[in-house]
């Protein structure tokens, strides 16, 4: 059996953290590899320290936890984080839930703060891997969308509600792309927006940064 979606990306975001070293940028804004890398650790192995990511007065936890973290070996930490934590490795259908768009997004944060990068053509069963697990949490990760949002797959057409209402906006692209533009990245390329011109409007200038 072929490794999932997730681990191949786990290996290469690992691969290329290495090779750009510690201090590579990222598209997450002040975060460098190093601190990409520990936030994923944090992430995975310790998720009552990477409880401040999404409730605000617990941020202190995490912002201690990632400080500690930069003390650490980077080749150490990232050696770490190529191999799942005990509980994922013995449940690889958890890994691919908690993991898939995660690693994905984070390993095109790192190739897309690269001058000259270009977008990757993923095999069918990988752009439908991940549009699974998208479309799973389309409206946790959609939770920041302004107005009702759909999306659109422009290989298959297929659609997904990232928030529910009427008169939506409807997000047309490649999957990767819209993974991308739902975590609140800005180096997208080829989405389009339909909708109501207003709600179109306050969608793309939306901080959906996840």
């Amino acid at each position: 059996m072929s490794a999932s979606l997730a681990r191949r990306e786990r290996t290469d975001l690992c691969d290329l953290a290495l090779t750009l070293g510690p201090d590579a940028p990222t598209l997450c804004e002040g975060w460098d590899a190093r601190d990409l890398v520990n936030h994923l650790l944090i992430r995975e192995r310790r998720p009552v320290s990477a409880l401040g990511n999404v409730v605000p007065p617990l941020a202190g936890l995490t912002d201690r936890a990632m400080a500690h973290g930069r003390d650490r070996s980077f080749g150490v930490e990232v050696e770490r984080l190529r191999r799942p934590s005990p509980p994922l490795r013995l449940a690889p259908r958890l890994d691919e839930l908690m993991n898939t768009v995660e690693l994905v997004v984070h390993h095109e944060d790192l190739r897309r703060a690269q001058p000259g990068w270009e977008p990757r053509s993923l095999p069918a069963e990988d752009l439908d891997a991940l549009w699974s697990q998208l479309t799973r949490a389309a409206a946790l990760f959609g939770r920041k969308l302004p107005e009702p949002t759909v999306l659109k797959r422009v290989d298959t057409g297929a659609t997904a509600t990232a928030r529910k209402g009427p008169d939506p906006v409807t997000i047309s692209g490649p999957v990767v792309e819209l993974a991308l533009f739902l975590f609140g990245r800005d180096q997208t390329r080829g989405l389009g927006f339909e909708g109501p011109p207003e709600a179109v409007e306050r969608v793309r200038e939306a901080d959906l940064g996840i």
